[in-house]
This record gives structure tokens, sequence and C-alpha cells, in this order.
């Protein structure tokens, strides 16, 4: 009965990797009481020969009341069965358990040495997470729970409690986690960190500045319009090369060979001619890309590679009263762990970022009435981001050479690749933000 009920659910929440494909089965593979009423559980489900795990926390009351009706799961005799993350009654355990340090059949939870928690605060979700659950404990925590389980040490786990101990800047404080085994591998179910209550989120504040632009006079300069964005973009290429540098402290670096970068932009180009396949649109810029991955081949240095974020653009930043915090380590939930935790150029994470300054100054135009007379506008906003952004990098110790640019160059496109696949699938009204990458600086206008 419980499998059935879970099976329906699951398949409707937006952190469930599976959705459009039919569940063929579903099982419990661990079942903890924690407190009566409520159960933490890890449920397998399987698609197309493939199985997933997921963790649900469970919660069970004889009547939901109308608070928590969203988080209904189903009816099971006389108790209602529900996503007991929604309970704030309920949810102080993941608190209790991280202070206390307390094992209870298979679950581990920890806290971070010589951290205190605060158990007092109730907590809150946040909506806007697609593959996650975050909850909120008053002002003082946020706690992220990783829905679909990998075996392995979660990334950000073990980057952001690297850095703390390295006292390294522009990140929020880790306090503790809880763990389990996986296929006899310790895995990370949930991170709490420091909750930033007074800080604004990078993408935000790049919208505003946008606006801005937009709404001023014509023959106003981006220099000059109300929101101008460089000085701010400046101090985040300065805090990302801070947070490159902590990183190859605290972790192994390496260089990869000549033969090496050339497999790169052998798969830069096979994701290329995958992508073509799928977007038609793409293929009259191939020219220009094709030309940018041979650059890579033509490169002979050694080219270093570390720990990176892996996931980097403004919506993974956060500015607070005094300077720039970088969160989310954790790279790109879709892929595989081991690719997560793999060393890479530092510079797939500028990036990325430049890519998000790109998105940032064009997704505004998207469906706009005066769009083709703004575009000079937003690519005169993304000319003087990205550049603030590099000269901040380079200021603060980050190292682009020739031979680097020409990398980036080829990482940038790369990225810009996946987005017109990914906007294609999902936002085609977005399509021309990625194509516009592909064209030449003077034609952009």
């Amino acid at each position: 009965m419980l499998d059935e009920l879970l099976a329906t659910w699951i398949g409707r929440q937006r952190w469930f990797g599976g959705k459009g494909r039919p569940i063929d089965a579903l099982s419990i593979d661990s079942d903890v009481e924690l407190t009566p009423g409520l159960r933490h559980l890890i449920v397998a489900v399987w698609q197309e020969g493939s199985r997933e795990r997921y963790q649900v926390l469970l919660g069970e009351r004889p009547s939901l009341p109308d608070r928590l009706a969203h988080a209904l799961i189903g009816t099971a005799g006389d108790v209602d069965l529900y996503d007991a993350l929604h309970d704030s009654e309920r949810t102080g355990w993941l608190l209790d358990g991280m202070a206390r340090g307390e094992d209870r059949s298979g679950l581990r939870m920890r806290h971070v040495p010589g951290a205190a928690i605060d158990t007092e605060p109730r907590s809150v979700v946040l909506s806007a997470e697609q593959s996650n659950t975050s909850l909120v404990y008053g002002d003082a925590y946020i706690c992220k729970l990783f829905r679909r389980l990998i075996p392995g040490v979660n990334p950000e786990l073990e980057i952001v409690t690297a850095l703390a101990a390295r006292d390294a800047p522009h990140i929020a404080q880790p306090y503790g986690w809880i763990e389990t085994d996986l296929d006899g591998t310790g895995t990370t179910l949930a991170f709490m960190q420091e909750f930033l209550s007074t800080a604004n989120d990078g993408w935000d504040l790049a919208l505003a500045s946008v606006r801005d632009l937009y709404a001023s006079l014509p023959e106003v300069p981006a220099s000059e319009a109300g929101g101008d964005f460089a000085a701010e973009s400046l101090r985040l290429g300065t805090a990302t090369a801070r947070v490159h540098r902590e990183l190859a402290a605290a972790f192994p670096t390496d260089v990869i060979e000549t033969h090496e970068v050339k497999r790169m932009a052998e798969g830069f180009r096979r994701r290329l001619g995958r992508a073509v396949s799928e977007v038609p649109a793409l293929r009259q810029h191939v020219t220009v890309i094709e030309h940018a991955y041979h650059q890579v081949e033509l490169l002979t240095n050694e080219v270093p590679v570390q720990r990176v974020h892996g996931d980097y653009h403004l919506g993974q930043v956060m500015r607070t009263t005094t300077d720039w915090v970088v969160l989310d380590f954790e790279g790109e939930p879709g892929q595989p762990l081991a690719e997560r935790r793999a060393l890479s150029s530092p510079l797939r994470d500028v990036a990325g970022m430049l890519r998000s300054f790109d998105y940032a100054a064009r997704h505004l135009l998207a469906g706009h009435s005066e769009a083709e007379a703004l575009e000079p506008r937003a690519q005169e906003w993304a000319d003087r981001n990205r550049a603030a952004f590099l000269d901040g990098y380079t200021k603060g110790g980050g190292v682009i050479t020739r031979g680097d640019a020409v990398l980036l160059r080829a990482f940038e496109l790369s990225k810009a690749v996946y987005e017109v696949v990914y906007e294609a699938r999902n936002r085609p009204s977005w399509l021309p933000i990625p194509l516009a990458a592909f064209r030449p600086p003077a034609t952009r206008r």
C-alpha cells in the first residue's frame, strides 16, 4: 500500500528526476523511525531498467491540518501520510540530531567540530529549488536535503568544510550534516550551513541593473545608468579568483598534457555534433564553434587543473553587506558524482559566469516588444560586466594567459552549445540568448 502511494506521489514532485517516464517499480530500501509519527525513508525507483534512490521524510497524522494539505502523499487506513519536510513541528529532529551527534539505525548526524547549533528555530521550506529541498531555520541556518541519492560524499559538504577549515572567505559557514551508507559507501543525505538572511542574490541584482539600463534614455551609456553593475562584477571576479586559490590549496592539483587537451576538444566536438542533430538552428554556427575548438587542439602547453565549483553562475552567488559569497558547490546535479569531483580547469567556472552575464543582459528581451531596439543595450551591458569580471579575476590572482584565453573561449562556446539544447527543449523563446554567443563581437550589436 505505501509503495503504491509513494509511486503515485513521487512522480509529481519537482525534484523527481524521472518525470515523463513510467515508474516500473518502487521499493523501500530503508525505513527508520525518528520519532513517533516520523520516519526516514530511502526509496528505490525503477524506470526502463535503471534504478534511482530518493530520500523521503514521511510524516503520519490521524488528520492532516490545512497548512499541510499540499504535502499529502496519501491515506493508509485512518492515517494521513505526508512529506514531513513541510511540517515545522517535526523537522526539529534535524537540528537536534546534528547538535547531539546522534546515530540512529544507520543514520549518522554530525556537526562541524566546535560548532554550536541552536535547536530552537523552526523551519520553512524554500520553494524555488528544483532538485533538492532546503529548510531555513529562523535567520540562522539553511539545511539542504539531497532528494536523489548518489553513493559518496556530496562535493558541497566536502568543499565547504575543507575551505572553512582554512578560514577561507567567500563561503557560508558549515554547521552539520547527515549521512548513511549506500552500497557500502558513506553517502551525504543533508548539509546545513549559515543562512545569509540579509544577502542579495547575484542574479536578482544583475537583473535590476539591466532593467535600469533599459529604462534609461537611449543616449545614456551603461556606465552612467542608475544601476551600473560593473563595480560588483569586478568584486565578484576578485572573489572568484580567491575561491579558486583556496580550492587549489585545500585539494590536490594537477596538469593535463597536450594529448589530454586534444581529447578535451574532441569531447567538445562530440557534444556539438549531438546538439546540431537536435537543434538545426545551431548548424549555421558550426564553423565558428569548430574554429574555437581547433584552436584548443593547437595548444602546446600543459593546462593546470584543480577542484572547481562546476556550476558557476549569478544564481550561485550572494552579495552580503561586505562582499560576495559563493554557494552550491554541489556541481551539476545531473552529472555523475565522480565527474563533479574531478579536477578541471578553473576557466570552466569563469566561462560559466561569463555566460551568466549574457543571460542576465538578454533574458528580459524574450517576448519584449522592443527587443530588437534594446539588443545593442543588452550587448553593451554584457560586454561591460564581462570585462569587469575578468579584470577583477586577474587582479585577484587568477591567471588568463594567451593560451588560457583560447581555452576559455572554447569552454564558453561549449557551455552555450549545452544552453542551446536546454532552451530548445524547455524554453524555445529563450533560444536566441545562447545563439547570440556564436556571432562575432562586431555583429552582435
